[in-house]
């Protein structure tokens, strides 16, 4: 009979596909954390470089580490999902292949969260900004704590100041983010997540940069250059003939408003915060309502 584990705090998801160069860093930062009562999660999503070895060779090391292979490339929508749907812990984060963090980040996060009401659903610390090599080259401070804000006002300052999502890899409730569509198959769909998740409850920053984002030019944001290869890394069936992104966006936070348990009052008030929403992809949007409307499905390019 199989050895049935003790259900853990906090569940660490990681979705990795190809990331032997940054692997074993990131591997090794997590598994140095002070607190120490999580479970981390590992989703290959059909890698075909040294990414399973490395996986394997740590997970028979230590016993937190469930790692999973996938027979195929899922996308990373799927992946960074399916690590998410995994997990066990009452508090859930992501982890990237390729990033850092201090020893302090977990137990910090895990701090203030228990300090907290159940209100807060996501505790998030500020940002350093490495580069390839693992060098320091700026600071992000996210300015996205909601505490004390009604939904409406919360929806509408994630739509003013959201820019990289860094918050997106701090501490998070696990009900509260299973209650949103998590990471979806269409570009920008975790601004979409953010803005359900602030709907659900609050926003609490940890202002110590516990936090080190690495930018290089493999990861997906980079690596990914034309709307297809943009559209096929978030789901490799996405089809390349109409790509309208920021349409999809507006129309998923229209829902998002919908969908989200608030009183009327509060629900007609959150609708008429969408305003922020729709000027921040303003630009593109009436591009892609060019491009594609005049000709139907006209592609993007």
């Amino acid at each position: 009979m199989p050895e049935v584990l003790p259900v853990p705090r906090v569940s660490v998801g990681m979705p990795v596909y190809n990331g032997e160069r940054y692997l074993a860093l990131a591997l090794d930062s997590l598994l140095a954390q002070e607190y120490r009562d999580f479970e981390l999660i590992i989703s290959d999503n059909g890698s075909t470089d040294g990414t399973e070895a490395i996986c394997r060779s740590y997970a028979a090391q230590d016993a937190r580490i469930r790692y999973v292979r996938q027979p195929r490339n899922m996308g990373g929508a799927w992946n960074f999902s399916e690590v998410a749907r995994l997990a066990r812990g009452e508090y859930f984060r992501w982890a990237c292949h390729d990033d850092l963090c201090a020893p302090s980040h977990l137990r910090r996060c895990v701090e203030v969260m228990e300090a907290s009401p159940p209100s807060v659903v996501l505790v998030y610390t500020h940002t350093l900004r490495l580069d390839a090599s693992g060098i320091a080259v700026g600071e992000s401070r996210e300015g996205l704590d909601t505490r004390g804000l009604p939904p409406h006002a919360r929806f509408r300052r994630v739509a003013e100041r959201l820019r990289y999502a860094n918050m997106l890899y701090g501490l998070m409730r696990r009900d509260a983010l299973l209650s949103t569509d998590l990471i979806g198959p269409y570009e920008s769909s975790d601004y979409v997540l953010l803005a359900q998740l602030c709907l659900l409850g609050t926003f609490a920053e940890v202002p110590e940069f516990l936090f080190h984002r690495r930018i290089h030019p493999g990861m997906s944001r980079k690596a990914n250059l034309t709307p297809t290869a943009v559209a096929q890394w978030f789901s490799p069936s996405n089809s390349s003939r109409v790509y309208v992104p920021h349409v999809r966006l507006f129309k998923e936070y229209t829902r998002s408003v919908l969908h989200a348990p608030l009183a009327i009052g509060e629900r007609a008030r959150t609708a008429i915060a969408l305003w922020f929403w729709l000027r921040r992809g303003m630009r593109p949007l009436l591009k892609e309502l060019a491009l594609a409307l005049p000709r139907g499905n006209r592609a993007y390019r």
